[in-house]
């Protein structure tokens, strides 16, 4: 059965989409250094490179994806 799902790439550069995208009721959900964005995810913190998906998950949770792998998992609607 499909899950709809939101994600925003991360480019090294559209912090501002970012933090629009990742800041939920628990507040800011992560950190940069340099173009490295670190997630704060239930699992611990998790490094992002430019290119990654930062999707939320169905518990308004943030992960990073590599984008070969979300390419090929997920579909546009």
């Amino acid at each position: 059965m499909p899950v709809e799902i939101e994600a925003v790439q991360w480019t090294g550069s559209n912090i501002l989409e970012i933090e629009e995208f990742v800041i939920n009721e628990g507040g800011k959900q992560f950190d940069t250094v340099g173009t490295s964005l670190f997630i704060h995810t239930l699992e611990g913190s998790m490094r992002a490179k430019p290119t990654d998906y930062i999707i939320k998950g169905v518990k308004n949770e943030f992960y990073p994806c590599d984008e070969s792998i979300f390419k090929i998992t997920y579909e546009q609607v």
